[in-house]
């Protein structure tokens, strides 16, 4: 199956017209109309995607003297 992406504006009468498509002429298609102002609503899903990351002594023991056996 072959997917291909568009990003367009129904236009003010409420049709949305399709051009230079990479598919044949009589080639049976699907379409599905997703709505951008749902998904992109300005949320950010990852707000710590990018950031920098610092290990403070990544080997030494954490909590080591909450353990019953080291007392």
């Amino acid at each position: 199956m072959l997917a291909h992406r568009i990003e367009t504006i129904i236009s003010q009468d409420k049709t949305l017209t399709l051009e230079n498509l990479p598919f044949h002429s009589g080639e049976q298609v699907e379409v599905i109309i997703l709505s951008r102002s749902r998904r992109d609503s300005g949320q950010n899903h990852y707000p710590l995607r990018g950031t920098t990351i610092q290990y403070t002594d990544p080997t030494e023991p954490v909590a080591q003297d909450d353990w019953e056996v080291t007392r």
